[in-house]
């Protein structure tokens, strides 16, 4: 939680943007309190670092005057303008939909990514270097999973019951606010499963709620980023979120953010019968169907995009087609090369998709998963755990790249 106090009427407040531009506006000046030791939480220090969060209702009263009328009428100005997702224009990078295309500011763009998953447990130095390669290489979005805990790493913003996580969510804001500064767009991910992701999380459609309302709620200030609410929702495992909580978890996400872009992933194609269930039932904003992993898909990426789109055309609903996570290496017996990797990412294009990313995980044959890549971003940064084959694909799918 950050902190602001106005140093002409002492007032300690929450995080209020309005309040701060009306004390701007009137001459006086808001302080941002260090967040650290007793002060409170401090986003750039490692999640493994307990630190203790600020109780306004301890601190000494002598700073807890009476508030001044900017600070009342900011307050209520501000709950008033957030339920309503006015403060979002703060945002300095803004994600939308122009039917299948994304847009960023107003402008179409094609969202290309890169896995990220484990960022909340990264040290911030780890970040602001792997983000200063992203861009060198293209990328202008990430994936960052808001309940991530492979290989036991401290990288979740909420707990298994949707709770915040101080330490997390406070790195997961910095980290949407340093990409909203860069241009770039992030994909937070909700997954109910385990597997690589850690122990099960959010099994319920309760505490499955309460985590999406937490996150909405953090980065309600930005519009440069969007929300998968569960990861191959469709997987008959503890991944598995049926359509009817998808559709509470939308319309209750709705409410709180009416223009927060929504999809759910599906672990692989979408089919035709599929399809109404994501556009009819659940009214997400874009599906991101997670393609097959054989050495077949990259060939298969124009037509499947293709017929998806025709599929919404016949539905009389059409919106982009994202693939948000295809294959990669240390996966399985195939390993994609670079050429496999352009392939994919022409076909993506060529078939009229609004979004490719770059996959990358651990090293399934390895008993310990090095290198673990995105999955694992506590001791090594990303751009150095990639291997040469990746590192050569990165340079080649520049060409690809439509111009900005």
């Amino acid at each position: 939680m950050v902190v602001l106090r106005c140093d002409r009427c002492k007032v300690v407040n929450d995080t209020n943007p309005v309040c701060l531009r009306i004390h701007s506006h009137t001459g006086r000046t808001l302080r941002r309190t260090g967040l650290s030791s007793a002060e409170g939480i401090d986003p750039t220090r490692p999640l493994s670092e307990p630190q203790r969060v600020p109780n306004l209702k301890t601190m000494n009263a002598a700073r807890l005057p009476t508030l001044c009328f900017c600070c009342i009428f900011g307050s209520l100005l501000a709950h008033s303008l957030s339920r309503t997702g006015c403060l979002a224009a703060e945002s300095a990078t803004v994600l939308s939909i122009d039917s299948a295309r994304f847009t960023i500011n107003r402008k179409p763009a094609f969202l290309y990514g890169i896995s990220y998953y484990g960022a909340l447990g990264a040290p911030v130095d780890f970040i602001r270097q792997d983000l200063d390669d992203m861009q060198r290489f293209g990328f202008n979005w990430l994936r960052v999973w808001a309940n991530w805990t492979a290989f036991g790493a401290d990288a979740a913003a909420v707990d298994e019951e949707g709770r915040p996580i101080a330490g997390g969510l406070e790195k997961l804001k910095w980290l949407v606010r340093e990409c909203d500064r860069r241009g770039m767009i992030v994909d937070v991910t909700f997954s109910r499963g385990a597997s690589a992701a850690g122990r099960p999380r959010l099994q319920d459609l309760k505490s499955h709620g309460r985590a999406v309302e937490t996150v909405i709620t953090a980065l309600r200030p930005w519009r440069n980023w969007y929300l998968d609410l569960s990861n191959e929702r469709n997987i008959r495992d503890q991944r598995f979120t049926s359509l009817e909580d998808l559709k509470s978890l939308r319309d209750s996400a709705k409410q709180l953010a009416p223009q927060l872009l929504l999809t759910a992933s599906q672990g692989g194609d979408i089919s035709p019968d599929e399809l109404p269930g994501y556009l009819e039932i659940a009214r997400l904003d874009f599906v991101s169907p997670h393609r097959p992993r054989n050495a077949r898909s990259p060939a298969e990426t124009e037509e499947k995009s293709r017929k998806l789109l025709a599929a919404m055309k016949a539905l009389g609903r059409v919106v982009p087609v994202h693939h948000q996570e295809p294959f990669r290496r240390g996966y399985g017996p195939w390993n994609p090369t670079a050429d496999d990797f352009a392939t994919d990412l022409r076909g993506a294009l060529a078939g009229g998709a609004a979004g490719w990313c770059f996959h990358n995980g651990d090293q399934h044959e390895h008993p310990d998963g090095q290198p673990r890549r995105s999955f694992d971003l506590r001791s090594r940064r990303l751009f150095d755990q990639l291997d040469s084959e990746e590192l050569r694909t990165l340079d080649r799918l520049k060409q690809w790249l439509p111009a900005p």
